[in-house]
């Protein structure tokens, strides 16, 4: 059974900040209820570092594991409909480029103790299993057009 991160609220922080700091005692992490904003998570330094390292190791040992065995990586191709339902909308074919990519980017981000990477990875394969999920959308994205380039595409969040 998993422990439950304690919680709190900001308030409780800025107001009392050592009973609420010593509620880390009993818990690995301490979340922040925040009205108005996203919660946040509080956790030791120490702790954070062996959750990295967990996430490292595992990363470090699969890839050896596929190094020196190519059926391992057969293996993960399929199992990820278990980890990643989404999957199934892809292309077969698609499943093990996925894998890899996904297992480059846990190595890269535990000896980065960044996920970003992984979560940016995962989104845009689960926007492209989408696309293959609605039959109008695929058609839409994949129809022929007249060659016209309409120039850069911007990210949604800056102004024109």
């Amino acid at each position: 059974m998993t422990a439950l991160p304690a919680e709190a609220t900001l308030s409780d922080l800025l107001n009392k900040p050592k009973a609420t700091l010593a509620r880390l005692a009993d818990s690995r992490r301490l979340v922040l209820r925040r009205r108005d904003a996203e919660d946040l998570v509080i956790t030791t330094a120490e702790r954070a570092a062996a959750d990295n390292a967990v996430v490292r190791d595992t990363t470090r040992l699969f890839r050896e594991m596929i190094r020196k065995d190519p059926m391992v990586m057969t293996l993960a191709v399929q199992v990820l409909p278990a980890v990643f339902p989404w999957v199934r909308h892809l292309p077969e074919d698609a499943w093990p480029e996925f894998a890899a990519e996904w297992l480059e980017a846990l190595n890269a981000a535990g000896e980065l103790d960044n996920g970003a990477a992984v979560e940016g990875l995962v989104a845009g394969w689960r926007s492209t299993a989408e696309i293959y999920a609605d039959p109008e959308l695929f058609a839409i994205l994949t129809r022929e057009h007249d060659g016209t380039d309409y120039g850069p595409v911007l990210p949604p969040d800056v102004p024109e």
